[in-house]
């Protein structure tokens, strides 16, 4: 199965957890780092594009600041971030030109994936920069971003850009094996592949401890969600081994791969279905629902039982069945009040065209 997905591999994305890339002071580890780096050059050398999305900055702050625990309040955070990446850049940069590579930092925030010109700006700088041999350095606008300092954020920032390019593979390297069944006890195993994530997958899924680190397994199975839904296999693996991308790469038997779905999406049905955050949902009856996801239909009014939070006329949209589940997104052609009206008739609410099956 891993050989499948990995023989065409031209574009990898690499994710460096903070707990792989800080020591227990929370200062960036040399040695660790430097390990990490190597690991990057040598798919280089394998011909490969690379793009590094890296965490630490928060944790490289933290040491810099002598904080034994990571600040819970905004300007603490931001205030580490701000400091840590300097020096998490310059470890970056220095490292990587002993293999003879250049590098390019690229920091982002939500709204720059979110607004359409700017997804499609971001990615062509992103193209550019691998056309010419540099490999980016990904991390959030965490010293400016406010709504990305979340629970998950770098974890779900790895698979968007993976989304965004898109890219072949989805590397995520942690500080555990992959995903644990009956972690923590004489049962514990590792899970070698994940063809559904589903909630037996969701309960092996487990949060994090750490002073440094922000979402644990939960959100590394979220972003999971997102690289096989846009047709992109992810490994979760650890990074504490020197050669773990090269098994990786070898299609050797480590970490937990999720198989991806077979069709990708298109770009800009990508785009409607990640890069958002919707405050507006339509709930909708079984006939609508088996119409949209079997027939690939448009939703219409009479489909529509009930409206939900609030969203404007080329907002993005939660679609929910009648049990509140999500199940597709799309594009709205009316505003919140309306379709809530019940006026509309002969219409399409979301055409086909500008709505995602989840």
């Amino acid at each position: 199965m891993r050989e499948q997905w990995l023989k065409d591999v031209h574009r990898v994305v690499v994710k460096f957890g903070t707990g792989i890339l800080t020591d227990a002071s929370h200062r960036v580890d040399p040695a660790r780092m430097s390990q990490l780096v190597a690991q990057v050059a040598a798919l280089r050398k394998r011909g490969l594009e690379v793009i590094v999305v890296t965490s630490g900055a928060v944790g490289a702050g933290m040491g810099v600041f002598n904080d034994a625990k990571r600040p819970k309040n905004l300007n603490g955070l931001q205030a580490c971030a701000a400091v840590g990446q300097v020096k998490l850049m310059a470890a970056y940069d220095q490292l990587l030109a002993g293999h003879g590579l250049n590098v390019a930092q690229v920091l982002l925030t939500h709204e720059d994936l979110k607004h359409h010109e700017r997804h499609l700006n971001a990615r062509q700088t992103l193209i550019s920069l691998l056309a010419k041999g540099v490999i980016p350095i990904i991390n959030e606008n965490d010293a400016v971003s406010f709504t990305e300092l979340k629970f998950g954020d770098n974890d779900r920032l790895s698979a968007l850009v993976a989304s965004l390019l898109p890219a072949d593979l989805l590397i995520i390297l942690t500080t555990v094996d992959g995903v644990i069944e009956h972690f923590g006890t004489d049962d514990a195993r590792l899970i070698s592949s994940v063809v559904s994530i589903d909630s037996t997958i969701r309960k092996h899924a487990q949060g994090t401890s750490s002073a440094t680190a922000v979402g644990g397994m939960a959100t590394k199975v979220e972003a999971a969600r997102i690289a096989v839904r846009s047709g992109i296999p992810l490994i979760i693996a650890s990074g504490l081994a020197s050669d773990t991308v090269e098994r990786v790469m070898n299609g050797e038997d480590v970490g937990t791969i999720f198989v991806p779905r077979t069709s990708r999406l298109s770009s800009r049905k990508r785009w409607i279905a990640f890069f958002h955050k919707p405050t507006g949902s339509i709930v909708v009856d079984d006939g609508a629902k088996q119409a949209l996801r079997e027939n690939g239909k448009s939703l219409l009014p009479p489909g529509i039982k009930r409206v939900e939070g609030h969203f404007s006329k080329g907002d993005v949209v939660m679609i929910c069945d009648r049990d509140g589940t999500e199940f597709a997104r799309g594009i709205a052609e009316f505003d919140m009040d309306e379709v809530k009206s019940g006026t509309l008739n002969r219409v399409e609410v979301v055409h086909r065209d500008d709505l995602v099956i989840l």
